[in-house]
């Protein structure tokens, strides 16, 4: 059955028409594979069938959130909205900057911060539950993406991810492909992403990639904040277009919801309800075709031949007030036309029927969403991420090539300043030094890699929010990926700063200085993604890791002997918490045992053994052997990478704990919804 509202007709017997379908849609939601209104290219909107037997019902009702404001107290940014989202057809949240379309989408996305506090109904067909993986799907505002994978590549690899295991490759490379053609990004698949200072696709073909990522399990439920943020008229309309169409593909009756700025009048056909906001009041809620009538008979009429969003946001936008007051309503201030639209609005058969339809909504029992979708097995995901990790780190040159040229220069500089230092009793200082800088400052610029760790985990952050693997299965492929190219790092310009000075000759001796090299980067890699973790701002997480870098090499035992150091603080805790240390000493046994030296002192005899250099000039813990040195260097690289482990746990488990306690309110019934995420994986 199809039924058409031809755009040639007049406005008024179209917004008879599209009455109609509003007031008497819950009698029709009542058939399997009823009609639902939908918008075609042309813009004229078409009722086509789709199934709502297994579609998501979203209703949310007096639905607030506030955030504290410091001493002031706290200050509201959505005040009692009411509103539902229903299978097949598009939601549009529109309103000025600062009204809380953000804020409702990630309300209803259960991704408010832990700052807030939320009180109201949140229903997922008539039950309050969690939102869980497979189900739902959200793309944010920001399209973080790998940028040095190609399209099909960023795609496939997330269809190996988030697909269950049951279905092979072959299925799976099937299912992205067709994800891909639906959405138009055929021409583009090996083409890649793209970033600063690389061409890529456009903006456009980036939103598009994002939401390929997040519907290739088919989710229900659509979320998307400002997907035409950004983009030219021409791209938003097809962009949106593309979006549209998801309420119908796959045979699902999908439920999509997006917050919207400033649409064009042909994006803005493509809406099928229309919640607009202003202060985090509702301004109208209800079918995008009868806001025109509403604003008009509330004395604001949209001016001919001009886009309708840009009459509404204009009228309800307080921002420029001065400009309003000429233009709009007749000189009446802003403030004042918004009191009266949300005034009328409360007061309309459109607010009352609203209030109905979430009351039937409610009352229908659809059944609860199944708790969750099937996801790839851990070892699979482990193996995936570690595969796409090592092509991102190949392809992309900051993250370790032009460390391996800088490493190379620096080790080039050290074995010319040390080049043959001899056997001398000058040399036992040199040797020293050398090894010192190596295990010191050497390693220090690992700290390089940061910009490359936040980037990686902003796109864990994204990824994981929408729940398509698990915390572990993430720390365990970017460790494993690392490790050929720290080898690499530690063995060419290793063999540079080894060999030249003449450091004592044999490979077991030069494997133990690349190993005790490799095991300092590893350390110095795991503590900057701690601090990713926890300051992912780059300039602070900069400042943080050399700070505590610094602190662990003036507690090394090197700078200041170990006797020498302060007891508190320096030489207890700090001087054992700092790997520097171990990496000197093993570094230091690696180099003297066995070695004699020349001893031109006045006094004493005429040569020096190694060991005794080792207890009297540095002052090394004889009791141990260096390879006791290395496994606590070994040990600890495992202990920071569970350190990071825990961490992210830990501020996964914490936010949701912290947002439940802030959303708690004596007055009003609470319903707090965890993230997508909500059952985290192993």
């Amino acid at each position: 059955m199809t039924s058409v509202v031809d755009p040639n007709t007049s406005d008024h017997e179209t917004n008879l028409t599209l009455a109609t379908l509003f007031s008497t849609s819950l009698e029709v939601e009542t058939v399997h594979g009823n009609p639902r209104p939908s918008t075609n290219a042309g813009g004229r909107v078409v009722r086509t069938a789709v199934s709502e037997e297994d579609g998501v019902f979203l209703t949310w009702e007096d639905l607030w959130v506030t955030v504290s404001n410091g001493k002031n107290g706290s200050r509201s940014i959505l005040g009692g909205v009411t509103g539902y989202a229903r299978p097949g057809e598009l939601l549009a949240i529109m309103g000025p900057s600062g009204c809380g379309k953000s804020t409702l989408l990630d309300a209803l996305a259960g991704r408010l911060g832990s700052n807030t506090r939320q009180s109201g109904d949140i229903l997922i067909n008539g039950h309050k539950q969690a939102l869980a993986f497979g189900t739902s799907a959200y793309v944010t505002q920001d399209d973080i993406l790998m940028t040095t994978l190609t399209v099909g590549e960023a795609v496939y690899y997330s269809a190996q991810l988030q697909l269950p295991d049951f279905m092979s490759m072959s299925e799976k490379k099937e299912r992205a492909d067709m994800i891909i053609r639906e959405m138009g990004l055929q021409d583009s698949v090996n083409t890649r992403i793209g970033g600063w200072g690389t061409k890529g696709i456009s903006g456009g073909q980036k939103r598009r990639v994002s939401i390929c990522i997040e519907i290739l399990t088919r989710p229900k439920l659509l979320f998307l904040d400002e997907p035409t943020s950004g983009l030219d008229s021409a791209a938003s309309y097809y962009v949106m277009s593309r979006i549209a169409s998801l309420d119908r593909m796959d045979g699902i009756g999908r439920t999509i919801i997006a917050s919207i700025h400033q649409p064009s009048s042909e994006v803005f056909q493509l809406f099928h309800n229309l919640c607009l906001l202003s202060s985090g009041r509702t301004v109208y809620f209800g079918p995008a075709s009868q806001a025109n009538e509403f604003f008009a008979s509330n004395g604001f009429p949209c001016p001919s031949f001009q886009n309708p969003s840009d009459h509404f946001l204009k009228t309800i936008n307080k921002d420029f007030e001065k400009d309003i007051e000429q233009g709009l309503g007749g000189g009446i201030p802003t403030e004042e036309a918004i009191d009266s639209l949300t005034k009328s609005y409360k007061a309309s058969a459109i607010c009352q029927e609203v209030q109905r339809q979430v009351a039937e909504i409610c009352k229908q029992d659809r059944g609860a969403l199944e708790n969750k979708r099937s996801h790839a097995g851990f070892v699979t995901q482990c193996l995936v991420l570690t595969r796409r990790s090592l092509v991102n780190m190949y392809r992309d040159l900051g993250y370790y090539w032009l460390r391996l040229a800088i490493y190379v220069a620096l080790s080039l500089g050290l074995a010319t300043v040390f080049y043959d230092v001899g056997f001398t009793y000058g040399s036992i200082q040199a040797r020293g030094a050398l090894l010192a800088f190596v295990a010191s400052f050497l390693t220090f610029m690992t700290i390089g890699g940061f910009p490359s760790f936040v980037e990686d985990m902003k796109v864990f952050e994204r990824e994981r929010l929408n729940g398509h693997y698990g915390t572990s299965a993430f720390v365990i492929g970017n460790t494993f990926s690392a490790v050929p190219y720290l080898l690499l790092i530690s063995l060419i310009p290793g063999s540079i700063a080894y060999f030249l000075p003449g450091l004592q000759k044999g490979a077991e001796h030069f494997l133990y200085f690349a190993s005790v090299l490799f095991a300092c980067m590893m350390l110095v890699e795991s503590l900057m993604m701690i601090v990713a973790s926890v300051v992912p701002n780059f300039l602070m997480g900069i400042i943080t890791g050399a700070g505590i870098q610094g602190l662990m090499i003036l507690g090394g035992g090197f700078f200041r002997l170990p006797n020498d150091l302060p007891k508190p603080v320096w030489r207890y805790p700090l001087y054992y918490i700092a790997f520097h240390k171990y990496a000197y000493q093993g570094l230091f046994k690696n180099e003297f045992e066995g070695l004699t030296f020349l001893n031109n002192q006045s006094e004493g005899p005429k040569t020096i053994s190694g060991d005794q250099i080792l207890r009297d000039n540095w002052q090394v813990e004889m009791d141990t052997s260096k390879w006791v040195d290395l496994a606590v260097l070994l040990g600890m690289v495992v202990l920071y990478r569970v350190l990071f482990l825990g961490f992210i746990k830990t501020k996964e488990k914490v936010k949701p704990i912290v947002r439940a306690f802030l959303s708690v309110s004596p007055k009003k019934n609470i319903q707090v919804m965890v993230n997508p995420s909500a059952t985290p994986l192993n």
